[in-house]
This record gives structure tokens, C-alpha cells and sequence, in this order.
């Protein structure tokens, strides 16, 4: 089991430059994106770090959802600048870009694909230690402070791929719930979004002792290792704060109490799929997200298309859920009963079923689009979408259900339309 230190509370961003000196900091590598650097979150970090006479650069040119080239600038601005610890104050995409420019700047000679997840790349173990790494997320929902996963946009497939290896997880993740206030609305929904599938995924997750083969060295074991006992406790209690939490949050942005706690409930479900994974949702919304036409996401302050890394994930949700439930229904009748279905009378092999109705009234009453359809893509784009998941064996090997390209077919084909 390995998680990142997390301190947590309102203001705790004021504490950063305390920190960077106590880690003996020189030179500090403030990466963020453009939208984010005019607002309270990144002000706060800077002005804490000017306090303590931290000598720092600022890189602000992350991409919102990175790729395989947006990437490569940050590393090179790593490289070019010799930093002895990195801060990230952003969402996932600015947290995992910092991740890789951190890594690829300790091991100036590796290639890129070197540390990319097999298939699309090579899947080497990092050796050799990285800088630290202080996170600070401003939205609620990837967990990419407690994880040693950066995932990005490989171009030249159209698909989503990454990094995983718990020597880039930060060494702290500085969690301060003022800076949800910063959230639009859709950007609260749909980071909620990714925290209701982690908890949910990691929870049905294949267990771990059911992996096979054992890896021959322990250094070779994925970070992603399937359900476990502790990794369960923490994706139940986030499911139980969403369930509690996330509307609220959602629709009223001042509400302290519900965005403080869907912050929490990111941390809780990032330490339990961290160390369990993700399946079939994460696998197939990585090309949903590759393939955008001319989707425009309300709420993002973007000039590309986009559908938002948690909607590409909530979006085969139902599907998903009711395909996986045979093998463990035990666990998707409690998911279902967390999230508010009355589970007295229903039957075993009807969990599925039950599950899936929750999440589409979730969806529903959350707003969301209807289904695939709505944010650009139709029947003939589903060869395409099986194409891309099929790389994604990190994560879809973890599904509690084997599947064919058939099964794959038939999933997208399902969440067309999902009212």
C-alpha cells in the first residue's frame, strides 16, 4: 500500500514556502495552466514563496487534458532550468504534467516512450530517484496528489496513455478546500464525476489475489494491483461523501461544507484506486476524449475541443456496471444501496440493472449530456473507440468481467443514449 503525505485544511497553501525551505529548496519549478495563474489558488502558492524568499521560476503553459507534445514543453523547461523540487497548483492535467517534466529532467537521457505504459511504450520500471514533487489540486476529482500516475494524449493514436510508477507519486499533496471555490460549475460536476468512478471501479475492481503471473522482482509489481482490503475502505467512504455531497457541491459553489468534502472524497478514492485501479470506464474514456470532433465543454476556458477527462469517464458508467455485475454483485448492490437504492428486495443477478438506474438518475438530475450522442459521436465511430481501448491494457485487464472487442462494441453501442 503506498499513498502521498496529504496535509489538509482551509489556508494550508500559506504553509508551501515553510516547506520548500525546510525540504532546503534552491531554484522551485511552479508549473500551473494560463487560466489558472491570474487566479486565488496560484496567488496564494507565489505569495507564500516570495514570503519565505523561495527563488522560484513559473511555468504556466499546461494544457487542460496534455499530450504527448504539450509534455514534451514542460519537460524541456524542466531540463533547461536544473530545479531542485517541483510544486504543481492545479487540476490532474497540471499535476501529471508536472509528474513527467519532473521524472524525464532526473533521467535526462531516456527516451519518451521509455516510461510510457506498454503497449504504446516501452513500460520501463523508473530507476533512480526523482526531485520532490509538492501538489496542490484546485479541483475535486482526479486524486493526482496521491497517485503515481500521469496520463496524457498520445496524438499519433488518438488515444489516452501514461505513465505509472509510484517513484513520480508527490511527496505531499497539499490539499486546501478555499481553492474549490475557484470551480465553475461543469468543472465541479465532472471532476465529481471521476471521483465517483474511481471509487466505484477500484471498488469492483478483479481482487488482487487474483492477478496472475506474480511479477518475478517487486520492483515489476503495477501500482495499479487490483480490490483490496484497504484500498476498499477508502473507494466505500468516498462513495458514501459523493453520495452525500457532490449535488450540492455542484450546484451551489459557495457551499464550503459540500466542496471541502467532495476535495476530500477526491484524496480518499485517489489512495484506494491508486493502489487498486480503475477498469473498464477509464479504459474506454481515454479514446472518447482522444477522438473529440467539435465537442465544446460549458464551463472550460479552452480553444480546442473537449470532452472533460471525468464526462468521457461517467458517460459508459451505466453500461459498464450493469456488464461487470455477475462477477462480484455483492459489491455493485452496495455501491447502488450507497448511492441511494432501496436494495431489500432485489435479486443477485438483478444488481447490475439496479446500479446502472442510480447512475443515470445521478446523471440526470446532475444535468449531464445524453449519452455519447450528445457530445459528437454516432454508431459509426464505435470501431474507432474499441480501437483505442484496446491499448489500455493497465486498466482493462483489471475489469472483474473478461471482455471481447464484441463485449467493447456492444458497451459504447450502449451509451449512446443514456435517458
Amino acid at each position: 500500500m503506498a499513498s502521498t503525505s496529504i496535509r489538509y485544511g482551509g489556508g494550508v497553501s500559506r504553509e508551501i514556502g515553510m516547506d520548500l525551505q525546510n525540504l532546503g529548496a534552491k531554484n522551485v519549478c511552479v508549473m500551473t495552466d494560463r487560466n489558472l495563474s491570474r487566479l486565488p489558488p496560484v496567488k496564494a502558492v507565489l505569495e507564500s514563496l516570495v514570503k519565505n524568499r523561495v527563488e522560484y521560476k513559473v511555468y504556466d503553459a499546461v494544457r487542460v487534458e496534455p499530450t504527448d507534445s504539450s509534455f514534451k514543453d514542460a519537460i524541456s523547461f524542466a531540463k533547461n532550468n536544473s530545479f531542485d523540487v517541483f510544486v504543481a497548483v492545479g487540476g490532474g492535467s497540471v499535476i501529471d504534467t508536472c509528474k513527467a517534466a519532473n521524472l524525464y529532467a532526473c533521467h535526462p537521457d531516456a527516451d519518451f516512450l521509455d516510461f510510457v505504459n506498454a503497449p504504446v511504450g516501452k513500460g520501463k520500471p523508473v530507476g533512480g530517484a526523482v526531485k520532490p514533487l509538492v501538489a496542490v489540486p484546485t479541483t475535486a476529482g482526479t486524486g493526482s496528489e496521491t497517485t503515481g500516475v500521469a496520463i496524457f494524449d498520445y496524438e499519433p493514436l488518438k488515444a489516452k496513455t501514461g505513465i505509472a510508477s509510484r517513484a513520480i507519486r508527490p511527496t505531499l499533496g497539499i490539499v486546501d478546500p478555499l481553492h474549490t471555490l475557484s470551480m465553475p460549475e461543469r468543472v465541479a460536476a465532472n471532476s465529481g464525476f471521476d471521483v465517483l468512478c474511481h471509487a466505484l471501479e477500484s471498488y469492483t475492481a478483479l481482487p488482487y489475489d487474483q492477478r496472475s503471473p506474480c511479477p518475478t522482482n517487486p520492483i515489476n509489481r503495477p501500482a495499479y494491483q487490483g480490490s483490496n482490503p484497504i484500498s476498499d475502505v477508502w473507494s466505500r467512504h468516498a462513495l458514501h461523501i459523493v453520495a452525500k455531497y457532490m449535488k450540492r457541491a455542484v450546484r451551489d459553489p459557495e457551499d464550503l461544507e459540500a466542496r471541502s468534502s467532495m476535495h476530500l472524497a477526491s484524496v480518499f478514492a485517489g489512495i484506494g484506486f491508486g493502489n487498486a485501479g480503475v477498469h473498464l470506464c477509464h479504459g474506454m474514456s481515454y479514446p472518447i476524449a482522444g477522438n473529440v470532433k467539435s465537442h465544446s465543454a460549458k464551463g472550460y476556458n479552452v480553444e480546442h475541443p473537449l470532452v472533460p477527462h471525468g464526462l468521457s469517464v461517467v458517460l459508459t458508467s451505466p453500461a459498464v456496471f450493469n456488464f461487470t455485475a455477475p462477477m462480484c454483485p455483492e459489491r455493485h448492490l452496495e455501491a447502488a444501496e450507497i448511492l441511494g437504492a432501496d436494495i431489500r428486495q432485489v435479486k443477485r443477478e438483478d444488481a447490475g440493472a439496479v446500479l446502472a438506474d442510480m447512475l443515470r438518475q445521478f446523471l440526470f438530475e446532475l444535468q449531464v449530456e445524453d449519452g455519447l450522442g450528445a457530445v459528437g459521436y454516432t454508431k459509426d465511430d464505435i470501431p474507432a473507440l474499441v480501437k483505442g481501448t484496446i491499448p489500455q491494457e493497465r486498466v482493462t485487464k483489471l475489469s472483474p468481467r473478461a471482455h471481447t472487442e464484441e463485449d467493447l462494441s456492444r458497451l459504447f453501442e450502449a451509451s449512446m443514449k443514456l435517458y
